[in-house]
């Protein structure tokens, strides 16, 4: 600790690191038990000393040096201000070590999904509801305040719903630059979910390879019990919290090294098999028996459109009923598989986590599932002026009430529960945190706004509101509600589980509506960008017709018609991705292999 004894101690230190290599210097630096400012200033001090003792470099030399420099301070000085508007990275901590990495992996997930809809918003605002504005045409209904609810009335004539943009050409001036609404609309949703689905498999790659390639890196107990320690914290309150993390991590770690193999008796073991096919039974038919109700009543629902828009209480209560029996049957349905998970009485809690998962992606699914056929094969069949419109009220609907009833999911399945586990009935306690249904409910969140997204361009920026809104509701009812799981257990690959299920089959699912929709289904007559046309992808081989008289778009033209049409395009691809894949398989499984081996060297 000789730079810390006065100033001219400093002035040593900081030659003999002007000295030294740039590697070795910033290692060195880095190494200071010092604050980040203090680091700053020494380094700061440092490369003026090293620009006065080197002789005198070019001015371009000079100017990329400075140019260099003045960029990495900029890009700190930015990721400082990003890390200070994450307004939930403290609460994080707090989470993960009050309840482990299994509760922490819900709210992660939720973050994850918030800033998706952030850039969700921005796209869609940026690229197709700015400009509308320049042709929109003034509202001329009344706002009576229960549009809020329905999403019909005066938003009907709003940028909220597909019905109403433009299928004209937006220009400002006369002879100045145009702007093709059509191709405008079809090609920012399709880069959107071409983003995603990039977003998606990176993120998934990521997660695999930390939690399934190579856990050892991330989870080693002597690493954190010797090395994990940040010696620059100096808050009381922040030493706390870090070391009831490390107490919470290490005790998961020892959890999952200590595990417990149950020896059952073949009786044991035949009554357990049958108690698990009975609850799938039960499961499934419940999903199948909720799938049905939910198609019957929208057939209802839908003979209430067809008789026209009523301004009585009546009329827009009647709009309700279809997403709240929908939602209703979201929220209580997984209370009961959840019960189902309880009688089973499984090993561990990840096992009872994942099947509650799977049964309700089942259910929810099938929702959706009956909810996809009505809107495509019904509504879209049907004798309305605009059916697009109809279908995504249908869905602001739903996005709408499924919020609220996850906010009274807080209330009666937390509150509720804790006063009687408290005064009425001690014996039950405080509850646990819901993992498998607070996660399926985010999920089939995201999945209406990804199908809403061609019906509802603003439905992300819905979406955005909601999911802050949940991550603070949920952080209180969690803090002052729920209790840490009675049995401590690492959660190591559960966010890679959460992405998947996203993946597939939320977002695949919805890759196949939307293709249905752009490629099969006729657009309405009266509204819309893509009126007049026999479906939506036809403006873009309009497009391409356009382009085939310009020389200077004939690459263009070429991809169209040699890739992007042609089946053995896309077989070949699909085969090439195959094949990469199996080759980055048999990597893993190499380094897996060479990995027991070096661990077996060292035990030896």
């Amino acid at each position: 600790f000789w730079f810390l004894h006065g100033f001219d101690a400093e002035e040593d230190s900081v030659g003999s690191l002007a000295r030294m290599s740039t590697k070795e210097r910033i290692k060195a630096i880095q190494n200071m038990p010092e604050t980040m400012r203090k680091k700053r200033e020494i380094r700061n001090k440092v490369l003026k000393e090293i620009s006065k003792t080197s002789r005198q470099p070019s001015c371009c030399t000079q100017c990329l040096q400075g140019a260099a420099v003045s960029f990495r301070r900029f890009g700190n000085t930015l990721s400082e201000y990003f890390h200070q508007l994450r307004v939930w990275h403290r609460t994080l901590k707090i989470i993960g070590a009050e309840f482990g990495t299994s509760v922490l992996s819900y709210f992660v997930f939720l973050t994850w999904l918030l800033n998706f809809n952030i850039f969700s918003f921005l796209i869609n605002f940026s690229f197709i509801t700015i400009p509308q504005f320049l042709a929109a045409e003034p509202n001329n209904l009344s706002f009576t305040g229960l549009e809020l609810f329905t999403g019909a009335g005066y938003f009907q004539q709003t940028v909220l719903y597909y019905g109403f943009y433009t299928n004209a050409t937006i220009s400002k001036t006369e002879n100045g630059p145009s702007y093709n609404m059509q191709l405008a609309y079809i090609f920012t949703v399709g880069i959107y979910f071409v983003i995603c689905f990039l977003i998606l498999v990176f993120s998934m790659a990521k997660f695999f390879s930390r939690n399934f390639v190579n856990p050892e890196t991330f989870s080693v107990n002597a690493s954190k019990l010797l090395c994990t320690w940040d010696f620059n914290i100096t808050s009381e309150k922040a030493v706390k919290l870090k070391q009831k993390n490390l107490h919470t991590q290490i005790k998961e770690n020892l959890t999952e090294v200590n595990k417990e193999v149950l020896n059952f008796s073949v009786m044991e073991r035949v009554l357990r098999i049958a108690i698990h096919l009975v609850a799938w039974v039960a499961s499934l038919g419940t999903a199948v028996a909720a799938g049905t109700g939910v198609y019957f009543l929208s057939i209802n629902n839908l003979e209430l459109f067809m008789k026209g828009y009523r301004n009585d209480l009546e009329g827009q209560a009647a709009m309700l009923v279809l997403p709240v029996i929908a939602s209703l049957l979201n929220t209580l349905i997984p209370f009961f598989f959840s019960w189902l998970g309880h009688l089973e009485k499984f090993q561990t809690p990840g096992q009872h986590i994942f099947v509650t998962i799977t049964r309700i992606t089942i259910l929810k699914m099938s929702i959706v599932g009956i909810l996809c056929y009505y809107w495509l094969n019904i509504v879209a069949a049907s004798e309305s002026q605009c059916w697009e419109t109809l279908v995504g009220q249908d869905i602001y609907r739903l996005v709408l009430v499924d919020f609220i009833f996850c906010l009274l999911g807080s209330f009666f399945g937390e509150f509720l529960r804790r006063i009687i586990g408290t005064t009425v009935c001690v014996n039950l306690g405080l509850p646990e945190f819901d993992i498998g249904r607070n996660v399926l409910d985010l999920i089939y969140a995201q999945t209406l706004t990804w199908i809403g997204i061609l019906f509802s361009p603003l439905l992300p920026g819905i979406q955005m509101i909601a999911f802050f809104i949940v991550f603070f509701v949920k952080k209180v009812s969690l803090m002052r509600n729920c209790q840490p799981p009675r049995k401590v257990w690492r959660t190591a690959q559960m966010t890679t589980y959460f992405l998947l299920l996203l993946f597939c089959p939320s977002f695949v699912g919805v890759l196949s509506v939307i293709g249905v929709t752009v490629w099969r289904l006729k657009p309405s007559e009266g509204c819309g960008p893509f009126r007049g046309l026999s479906s939506m992808y036809a403006a873009v081989a309009g497009w391409i017709q356009i382009l085939e008289s310009y020389t200077a778009s004939k690459w263009v033209v070429w991809i169209y018609h040699n890739l992007i049409t042609r089946e053995l395009f896309f077989f070949i691809l699909s085969t090439f991705v195959l094949i990469v894949t199996y080759l980055y398989w048999q990597i893993i499984e190499g380094r897996k292999t060479m990995s027991k081996l070096l661990r077996k060297e060292i035990t030896n």
